[in-house]
């Protein structure tokens, strides 16, 4: 009696490679758009931030300071991931142009990060304009500088923009991306209900080392951003 025919067997098997190639792929994807959200977003680092706004409120105020500051953050994030491109198109710029500048723009950001001032410090620097300011005139420490520029940080809202690009990802791909910021100023939320054990653990030193840590990374995404387009362009000559 002569075998069947095995070619559904060697379909099936093609078909769950594919699958297996495009779902490692995806969780690639997914990996590096973390990394590089939680590198710009700096959750660690906006704890020392956290701490010093909040210094002498109650528990209730400090919860909720934390909650304003994680939502409002969200909220500016999600206004770049949505209007953004809108502004790019408008403006007439490339595509790999935009991404050339904005991953120049990222390795800079991670310079500081690296060779700068330890995040807590400069982010109340930027604050300190509004100190001699009546109490009820200054900008809520949840705005400023909590949300701004402490989690929604001038490298995060150009992340946000560069990870969801109209011309390459589709609507469901954005909206993944969207999650996976989400999902990092929620553990920038938990890191503020948890910041005096933080800080105890590993200290402002420790929270510094952590920051230049991520800044050394976020430079190397920022760099293969730009290689990544600089190659496109001599390889189509468009910009």
């Amino acid at each position: 009696m002569q075998s069947r025919p095995r070619r559904n067997q060697k379909s099936w098997e093609k078909c769950d490679d594919f699958c297996v190639v495009s779902c490692w792929v995806w969780c690639m994807e997914i990996l590096e758009s973390f990394v590089t959200l939680w590198v710009v977003i700096d959750p660690i680092g906006t704890v020392p931030v956290f701490i010093a706004v909040t210094a002498g409120m109650t528990a209730a105020a400090r919860r909720s300071t934390a909650i304003t500051a994680a939502l409002v953050s969200a909220g500016i994030l999600l206004f770049f991931l949505v209007i953004g491109q809108v502004l790019i198109d408008a403006l007439g710029i490339g595509l790999l142009s935009f991404q050339v500048a904005g991953g120049i723009v990222l390795f800079l950001f991670a310079l500081t990060m690296i060779f700068g001032d330890p995040k807590q410090e400069t982010d109340l620097q930027a604050a300190d304009p509004d100190a001699h300011r009546p109490k009820r005139e200054r900008p809520s420490p949840a705005v400023f500088p909590l949300a701004v520029p402490s989690l929604a940080s001038p490298g995060a809202m150009l992340a946000i923009v560069m990870l969801t690009d109209n011309n390459t990802m589709s609507v469901a791909d954005q909206a993944v991306t969207a999650v996976v910021m989400l999902s990092v100023l929620l553990v920038a939320l938990v890191f503020m209900f948890l910041a005096d054990p933080i800080i105890r653990v590993i200290g402002n030193s420790g929270a510094a080392i952590v920051s230049r840590v991520m800044g050394m990374l976020l430079a190397s995404v920022a760099a293969d951003a730009v290689i990544t387009a600089i190659i496109e362009i001599m390889g189509s000559g468009v910009s």
